[in-house]
């Protein structure tokens, strides 16, 4: 790398935000260099390992060697929302929960609130295949997942077929060169015939048959096939598929529509087909590619570790595929539902002990805010469903969350002590938190943050309102997920460090975002609440335990006990030696116990705490393995170790998206970090990594932070300020702090070659 002897960078330019990645980092060859994302010589023959496509919406996956050549289908709002009876009987409320558990009456609890899980419903449904049989000539060469613009391709003798689903409209395309279909099939998930009985197990949520539907109301003409199909309660949802002889080929295009959106959602998906097919369809695939170009663009990564660097993109387009503003916010499978005629695992539904808060960490410092703010959104949206259940089950005032929920946040059930939890909303408004501080959109602060926050916090006051024999607040009861899983010792007798560090965080929060919306009086009962609460439960080594008296002594999947370190950061480093040793011996006891009892997920979060350690050599180990062992061949996180190596002694594969999203923040967590208001560069990558770039990363204060480090150790880095404010960076030759003051759209600019013993600036001013 080399520079001018002139100022890269004036600060007296003023910077389109969208325009400045140009001079730095990688850009869109750094895509092109991992296009295609997946490339395979041997066709894919199971569900779970398919091509993926979608928009947020509408979701797609490819399969099959081409006779049948395969596309599951998807819509995110597919649903059975049937209410769980138990949750509105006399039986059903937090004090008598309590005196159950006190009398041990562990059947009755199980009853009320765990069994109903097992039932098929509610859950997540699919929206049926569509089949292609190609003719017999065809012999399947290979399939391959492109980036830009994102499409699945099968390649057959003299056969070349095209699949994707367009950015932003609800239609999916398919396009055949060299030939058309012998046999067209549009088929409708097999959801009647058997009468509703219990699952399998927790994961395993037995047939979709159980669900007891009417037969869909099939229908068909030359060129087009459709079905509509009832659901519980009047719900009902549709399927279009049609198609046209193009140019020696063929084209057919699908969409899926619901009655929530209009009184006939067949015609609103016959619409959608028909405007696509006899539309301008060169003007369709331009924007397609256009919306994407622009994803792609907001960040980009280049590292010189390629499986992980991959990995890093296939998660990034699955974000993309899975997440976007006015959608419904990612559930544990997305818009990618079991086509395999069952419910999907743990009901492909909203899990808020992890789950859902793991899936949308990659937005913030991924420069994919609007992606992520389909999450906030919903969650803000469905405030109404969360308040009224923390009146019925706490009845107590402000807002709790149900820790597993539906499309609208309703409750649906599972193990008691994390379902029924009084901090999981603590967790939920730490994105809201987030949006803000890497955003910086005040109205959002006045008009969603704060007051999120707030009605979490007055909820936590009154849950803890009796206080112990030291004068500390208490909750009633205090678990730490999954630690003991559903047994009765799953309840702690003090409270765990799980539930208060979400509660600590979100007091401490509350009071900052309330000074900054302008409310000091807030401010200073909030910091009052704050410190009544008692201080962490430590080991005798110094790390944290699970709660008071109680050290984690076995392997487990689930890192609860060390939430104040990360996501949190109510400990980290750059408070003092003490709060380091905190965390070095709370990772060391992680490492003594081992990953035996680890899923795929574990080894993406334990990247983040590393890098936050600055460990980069452990973050870079961790997400190497989980590059290696705990997804399928299309990338798809699935929980258990397939490697044969024993990294863990599960070796299951149900698929679930968080541990793929994990994986995206703790690469970005290891190139840029900015929790503490100063943003680090590089902060934790290993020794090894030579040649590190990224473009247009996010830092809290609504920075774009842009860098590259060579091999010579030369570095350079570009800030741009998206809204004005102070920008404080720390060199990382000397570590001081340099504090620039920049107005909107201003950058700074900081080179630092191998021999500087500090960081010049070179911008003028």
């Amino acid at each position: 790398m080399k520079y001018s002897t002139r100022p890269l960078f004036a600060l007296s330019l003023i910077f389109a935000a969208h325009a400045v990645a140009a001079p730095m980092g990688p850009d869109l060859d750094d895509v092109r260099r991992n296009d295609p994302l997946l490339d395979f010589d041997t066709p894919v023959t199971v569900w779970d390992e398919a091509l993926p496509l979608g928009n947020g919406t509408l979701g797609a996956l490819v399969w099959g060697e081409g006779r049948p050549l395969r596309i599951s289908l998807d819509r995110t709002d597919l649903w059975d929302l049937r209410p769980v009876p138990e949750y509105y009987s006399d039986e059903y409320g937090y004090q008598l929960m309590q005196q159950w558990e006190k009398e041990g009456r562990i059947d009755d609890l199980k009853r009320v609130y765990d069994n109903p899980y097992h039932r098929p419903a509610p859950t997540k449904i699919p929206a049926g295949r569509i089949e292609l049989t190609l003719p017999e000539g065809a012999v399947f060469e290979g399939t391959r997942l492109d980036a830009l613009p994102p499409a699945a391709q099968v390649t057959l003798t003299d056969t070349r077929v095209r699949v994707w689903v367009h950015a932003t409209d609800p239609v999916g395309l398919i396009e055949i060169k060299g030939a058309t279909p012998d046999a067209i099939h549009l088929q409708a998930p097999a959801f009647g015939g058997k009468e509703e009985g219990p699952a399998e197990a927790a994961i395993v949520m037995g047939e979709l048959a159980e669900l007891g539907y009417p037969p869909p109301v099939e229908s068909h003409g030359d060129t087009w096939k459709a079905y509509t199909q009832e659901g519980w309660g009047g719900f009902r949802f549709a399927v279009y598929l049609a198609w046209k002889s193009v140019d020696g080929g063929w084209r057919g295009a699908w969409s899926v529509a619901t009655n929530r959106e209009g009184h006939d959602p067949l015609e609103l998906a016959k619409a959608q087909v028909e405007r696509a097919l006899s539309g301008d369809y060169k003007k369709l695939a331009q924007s397609h590619a256009a919306w994407w170009d622009a994803y792609w663009q907001k960040s980009l990564v280049r590292i010189p570790d390629a499986r992980i660097e991959r990995q890093w993109y296939l998660d990034t387009y699955k974000f993309g595929a899975a997440s976007r503003k006015g959608a419904p916010p990612i559930t544990l499978q997305g818009p990618w539902t079991a086509d395999n005629g069952k419910i999907p695992p743990w009901k492909g539904d909203y899990h808020h002990d992890l789950n859902t808060e793991l899936s949308y960490w990659p937005a913030y410092s991924g420069n994919r805010l609007e992606e992520g703010q389909s999450f906030v959104d919903w969650l803000w949206d469905t405030r109404g469903a969360c308040r009224e259940w923390t009146q019925r089950f706490f009845d107590l005032p402000g807002m709790a969350v149900p820790m597993t929920a539906d499309l609208n946040n309703n409750q649906i059930g599972g193990w008691r002590q994390y379902t029924h939890s009084a901090t999981t909303a603590c967790w939920l408004a730490h994105h809201f938190y987030l949006h803000y501080q890497y955003g910086q959109d005040e109205v959002f602060l006045k008009t969603r943050a704060y007051p999120y926050l707030r009605d979490c916090a007055v909820f936590i006051e009154a849950v803890t309102a009796k206080k112990d024999e030291k004068g500390k607040r208490t909750l009633p009861l205090s678990s730490s997920p999954e630690i003991n899983d559903n047994k009765p010792d799953a309840w702690f007798k003090g409270i765990t460090n799980y539930d208060l560090a979400l509660m600590r965080w979100l007091l401490q929060a509350t009071a900052e975002l309330a000074e900054k919306a302008g409310a000091p009086d807030d401010a200073t009962h909030w910091k009052a609440v704050l410190a009544e609460f008692p201080e962490w439960s430590l080991a005798e080594d110094g790390g944290l335990l699970v709660a008071p008296n109680y050290p984690l002594e076995f392997s487990h999947r689930h890192f609860s006990h060390l939430m104040a370190i990360h996501p949190l950061g109510l400990i980290d480093g750059s408070h003092g030696a003490a709060e380091e040793g905190i965390i070095a011996a709370s990772l060391a006891h992680l490492d003594r116990l081992g990953t035996k009892s680890w899923t795929g997920y574990s080894f993406s979060w334990l990247a983040s705490m590393a890098a936050r350690a600055h460990d980069g050599e452990k973050a870079a180990q961790a997400l190497g393995i989980f590059a290696e062992a705990f997804v399928l061949r299309n990338s798809f996180h699935c929980n258990g170790d397939q490697s044969g190596k024993g990294y863990s002694n599960y070796t299951y594969r149900p698929f679930t998206l968080e541990g793929n999203f994990a994986y995206a923040s703790g690469l970005q967590e290891m190139l840029l970090q900015s929790h503490t208001g100063v943003i680090e560069v590089f902060p934790a990558i290993p020794d090894s990594w030579k040649d590190v770039a990224f473009s247009t990363l996010r830092a809290q204060g609504a920075f774009l932070v842009s860098a590259e480090r060579d091999a010579s150790g030369e570095q350079q880095v570009r800030i741009v300020a998206e809204k004005a404010g102070t920008c404080r960076v720390r060199s990382w030759k000397t570590g001081k702090v340099l504090t620039y003051a920049l107005d909107t759209g201003e950058a700074v600019g900081l080179v630092t070659t191998g021999d500087d013993a500090e960081v010049r600036v070179l911008t003028g001013g």
